[in-house]
């Protein structure tokens, strides 16, 4: 799996999840099995350093037995349910059924040295989290340096942390097809644990803690549509959004759907919404999300039809554009690994240009909302900023952006432009 995603484009969890899919495995080994993926993918440079200490720098590791390396040690110093010395049974035999029976000695050898310096080593570990953060908590140096300038010591560190964490799983409740009480009601019957949840933004009886639950697709209540996995910030770009029944709303960017569904909710399907995207297998999903959560307003175009469609004037357009992810980093477990500046400027220059393109088809008077799930400036208040400028029949109504250190969910960034 770990070899197979470094020299793919796909996330680490879209394979994994396509890996698992097919896998014969209980529940508490697909439980496992993810943990120790997204473990590894996370804490890979750390776990690197570790292996740099034990091996020969003029030997080349191959990737495999760099991976069982890797393995061993997570599940030595990161994961307490596997007892230190069966990680090392277990993943010495597992280099042997790969067919590495050779070099099984010196994964076993490496493993063995770390078991008799473990407490030595947690030192070492939880020490480099201060002196040496972006080796302690494993990220780029350059991204490291960049939120120490950006947010201070003590929240970078907060950051890194947080970006560390296995994310909860958050449900937004669907009332186009059911009461909170009927789905609360519903889902003890399913087993589902639950907490409610309530942030400023969100209001009461909106938002989930899903503490445990069967598969999702086991769950009737999920298939039936009665609510739909979100985390809640991204509730906020919809509520600000403030759509009202029976307007016109374009929804630029708008897969998989889960923002357009919460418009559709707020709107209680009356008026209309068009989602579009640039990728039409990706507008497949907003269908299939409309469809099974009953959005009955909500049409589909790509974003080519509606760039061509000049006439058409919308009440409020909502752009939540492609961006650099930043905000939702431990989400995605190897993005740490795939960012860049570049990519960060250029993802700009591609916010500008939807921001623009969408601009002429506001009406006089409406709101266009721009929105990322990224934590940078120059994504976000920059973006704004060279819009405005260049823009002076829009003004900028407020701003927002959420930060996991103050409140407790994924990064967001919301503007609020209004057309004067």
């Amino acid at each position: 799996m770990l070899s197979q995603r470094l020299t793919s484009r796909e996330y680490t969890e879209t394979l994994l999840e396509t890996a698992l899919a097919t896998a014969q495995l209980s529940p508490a080994d697909r439980g496992l099995c993810h943990e120790l993926v997204c473990g590894i993918v996370r804490w890979q440079v750390t776990l690197d350093r570790l292996i740099a200490r034990k091996t020969d720098p003029a030997r080349e590791l191959r990737p495999a037995l760099r991976n069982f390396l890797r393995l061993g040690l997570y599940q030595i110093f990161w994961l307490d349910r596997i007892p230190p010395h069966a990680a090392v049974h277990e993943t010495v035999e597992q280099t042997k059924r790969a067919g590495y029976h050779s070099q099984a000695g010196l994964i076993n050898a490496v493993l063995r040295a770390y078991l008799r310096e473990m407490d030595e080593i947690k030192k070492i570990l939880a020490d480099m989290k201060i002196s040496q953060p972006a080796l302690g908590w494993s990220h780029p140096e350059w991204l490291v340096e960049k939120w120490r300038v950006q947010f201070g010591d003590e929240k970078m560190r907060a950051l890194l942390e947080w970006n560390n964490t296995p994310p909860k799983t958050y449900a937004r409740v669907n009332t186009l097809k059911a009461e909170v009480s009927k789905l609360v009601e519903r889902w003890r019957e399913e087993n589902v644990e639950y907490d409610f949840l309530t942030r400023d933004w969100t209001g009461e009886n909106l938002a989930f803690e899903l503490k445990s639950h069967p598969p999702l697709n086991s769950l009737g209540s999920f298939r039936d549509g009665w609510f739909y996995l979100q985390d809640p910030s991204t509730l906020l770009a919809p509520a600000l959004l403030g759509a009202q029944p029976g307007e016109t709303i374009l929804d630029v960017c708008s897969a998989p759907g889960g923002k357009t569904t919460f418009i559709a909710q707020l709107m209680n399907n009356e008026g209309k919404i068009v989602a579009s995207d640039h990728d039409a297998n990706r507008l497949k999903l907003v269908k299939e999300n409309c469809t099974r959560l009953g959005a009955t307003c909500v049409q589909t175009a790509a974003l080519s039809a509606i760039n061509h469609q000049l006439s058409t004037r919308y009440d409020r357009i909502l752009i939540d554009a492609p961006c650099s992810n930043t905000g939702v980093m431990r989400r995605r477990v190897d993005l740490r690994w795939r960012i860049s500046t570049d990519e960060i400027m250029r993802l700009q220059k591609t916010q500008l240009e939807l921001l623009s393109q969408s601009a002429p088809r506001l009406k006089s008077g409406g709101m266009l909302l721009y929105s990322t799930c990224s934590l940078e400036v120059e994504e976000n208040f920059e973006v704004v900023k060279q819009f405005l400028a260049a823009n002076q029949n829009f003004k900028l109504l407020s701003g927002r952006q959420l930060l996991p250190f103050t409140d407790g969910v994924d990064g967001a960034y919301v503007a609020q432009l209004v057309k004067i």
